[in-house]
């Protein structure tokens, strides 16, 4: 297999030794761009058949919002005891005052949020009936921001090039990440010395050059280098292929029930077995992984050191229903062994 052969036994890395960077998050900062989506769940009970079609009858007991997208990255990196500064765009509509308020009351800077006429905020709505996705549907825009809204992103980020070491782009592509907006964002990174996280998009893959770390899942990084992954050797090919596409220190490819597999440059792999106990919900386990790793990095950790805390991470979110978080008092359990 070339150079991609060194793979390396992550069962001998001590999890303990991974607790001075959590214990580190506290002074970290992680500047996140991206599409910051309200996912609104609807929840209740199904006892019946529609007699007007053959569909469930949804009988609903609540409902709530969450913030989603890069918004969640937020909440996750938050919650883990990190700070963030945040750039994207909202609607000038109630969906995009709810996430600027909601953020604001968590305390983060919300002058990097471009408020856009015209624009639907992105509103992801779920159904889930007895812990099921039962249906989903979104109100949003895909086309490109504005050239202004980019410029506003654009001039916060610069404001704070100093007080950040790491920063996330979360592509849902929903508009925000364009390629002179990212071309701008990922030159004034390697320029400041700033690690750039990518949660990326498909359609958006040849964005990325530059970045430090992508991370994309099975499907994701079949399609971006063109090897349909069924087995190791095409998992490593695939992951050296990116590694020469992208330009990228290092590759993170997010396998589910398979783990993960970390691709770096010099030929070095690292497989990282999963640890989930049982999977209820996958949604934002993804912004669950790129938050951990991301505040990982920044906080010291090295490339493989920052995935196997994300893989930890991405285990306890998966077994919550609905967007959740995780909070370092969640991981620390996990790398002592203990169950909270």
């Amino acid at each position: 297999m070339g150079k991609m052969g060194q793979d390396r036994d992550v069962d001998k890395m001590n999890p303990r030794n991974l607790i001075p960077y959590i214990n580190n998050f506290q002074n970290t900062t992680v500047a996140i761009i991206g599409d910051i989506i309200a996912d609104h769940y609807i929840w209740g009970k199904v006892e019946r058949i529609s007699p007007e079609a053959p569909v469930p009858i949804v009988d609903v007991n609540k409902e709530n919002f969450m913030l989603g997208g890069a918004g969640n990255v937020a909440n996750n990196i938050l919650s883990l005891g990190g700070s963030i500064i945040i750039g994207g765009v909202a609607g000038n509509d109630e969906m995009g005052g709810w996430i600027i308020n909601t953020l604001r009351t968590q305390g983060v800077d919300t002058t990097g949020i471009a408020v856009e006429d015209g624009r639907p905020t992105t509103r992801k709505t779920r159904v889930i009936a007895h812990s099921q996705h039962v249906v989903r549907f979104d109100r949003e825009s895909r086309g490109e921001i504005s050239g202004q809204s980019q410029e506003i992103i654009l001039g916060f980020i610069k404001n704070h090039l100093k007080s950040i070491k790491v920063l996330v782009i979360s592509d849902y592509a929903k508009g925000v990440i364009t390629r002179n907006l990212l071309k701008s964002v990922l030159d004034m990174a390697i320029e400041n010395n700033i690690l750039v996280v990518v949660d990326p998009k498909l359609k958006h893959f040849d964005y990325y050059r530059g970045a430090a770390i992508i991370t994309p899942n099975t499907l994701e990084a079949s399609a971006a280098s063109g090897i349909n992954i069924y087995d190791n050797e095409t998992l490593c090919r695939a992951g050296e292929n990116l590694l020469n596409q992208s330009g990228s220190t290092a590759i993170l490819i997010t396998r589910g029930e398979h783990g993960m597999s970390l691709f770096e440059r010099g030929g070095r792999v690292t497989h990282i077995p999963a640890v989930a106990r049982e999977v209820y919900d996958v949604t934002g386990a993804g912004d669950t992984v790129v938050s951990t790793l991301a505040l990982s990095l920044a906080a010291g950790a090295k490339f493989d050191e920052a995935s196997i805390l994300a893989n930890y991470a991405a285990a306890i979110v998966v077994g919550i229903v609905g967007t959740g978080t995780v909070n370092r008092e969640q991981i620390l359990a996990v790398l002592t062994g203990a169950e909270k």
